[in-house]
């Protein structure tokens, strides 16, 4: 045996872990007397969650029972699953849910990439006072409402709108856009996606403060190239907060604007733009089903609970990255 060999075994020997602090006994009530102006902040937001959150899901059960006007808010009679057999079985649930789905597909294929590369593309930007500006005026439609995002759509794509004079200027002519259902779709998403893009950036762009200069000086060094850099630091630096707010959005996948639907529709285009939301309106408020609207409202949120589970199930698989 040779004299390195007993230093090479003992180099490779794994150092002792370091031994782990008990938790002292009460620390929570130490935290709590010692932080306890932080904790009341807290107060309000949670009664609000309690009151018009989780309280309002012990309504869940006209689900499974007879609502009459007048009567117990927790239904007159057991009726199982009565409402939910009703709704499996109906055509105009299944044509709606498909609308609902086609739409929430085009809107996260659409609206969820647009604020990573916007975000991308004001991290390249150098000038602050160009910048900022280009910020501003992306963020300004997020705090329009809904009823003038639609005012501004009917001007805009009125029979003598905008768009239809800009038409009629190239020799071609005029579309009623808002009366034809193939033209809803289209219509819906680029209005929700230029009222959210730079909303969206916020995000990003605060993820992006967090990738470490070091990384873009070793690529630099390497010969990587602007593009390159983005590929191989700056997104795989933002990947997290991509994958969370995919996750959220996946989740709220069946949930589609409801105010905007109702707002842009009409009879004519209900058969591309009537969605499960406008659907549960006319038939639990308008037709007073309220045990029905309930019963696919439960519908609802259990394929958005499901949606959410499994994103978050794949993305910890594949990506590392989840909600918890």
């Amino acid at each position: 045996m040779t004299l390195a060999e007993p230093t090479v075994a003992a180099a490779q020997k794994p150092a002792p872990r370091p031994a782990v602090p008990k938790r002292r006994p009460g620390g929570w009530k130490r935290a709590l007397r010692r932080d306890w102006p932080l904790y009341t902040l807290a107060v309000l937001p949670l009664i609000f969650l309690a009151i018009f959150r989780y309280l309002p899901m012990l309504g869940n059960v006209i689900a499974f029972r007879r609502f009459r006007p007048g009567g117990s808010i927790f239904g007159d009679e057991w009726v199982g699953t009565f409402y939910v057999e009703m709704f499996i079985h109906d055509p105009a649930f299944w044509k709606v849910f498909a609308n609902t789905a086609i739409i929430g597909g085009m809107t996260l294929v659409v609206c969820f990439p647009l604020p990573i590369v916007l975000a991308l593309m004001l991290n390249e930007v150098r000038r602050t006072h160009f910048k900022r500006i280009v910020q501003s005026i992306s963020y300004l439609p997020h705090f329009l409402s809904v009823v003038i995002v639609v005012g501004m759509v009917y001007q805009l794509l009125a029979l003598q709108g905008t768009v239809n004079q800009i038409v009629d200027a190239f020799g071609g002519d005029a579309v009623t856009f808002l009366q034809k259902p193939e033209w809803f779709r289209f219509i819906y998403v680029a209005s929700e996606a230029w009222q959210t893009v730079g909303w969206g950036t916020i995000l990003y762009l605060a993820a992006l403060t967090a990738v470490d200069d070091a990384l873009y000086e070793a690529a630099r060094i390497d010969g990587a190239n602007r593009w390159q850099q983005t590929w191989h630091v700056t997104i795989p630096g933002i990947r997290p907060t991509m994958v969370t707010l995919l996750i959220l959005n996946i989740g709220n996948f069946l949930n589609v604007g409801f105010e905007k639907v109702l707002l842009l529709y009409n009879p004519m285009t209900y058969s591309t733009g009537d969605v499960i939301s406008t659907y549960l309106y006319r038939v639990g408020l308008v037709s007073n089903n309220l045990s029905y609207a309930a019963a696919i409202g439960l519908f609802q949120a259990i394929i958005g609970f499901a949606m959410v589970m499994t994103a978050n199930y794949i993305s910890k698989r594949l990506v590392g990255t989840s909600l918890w």
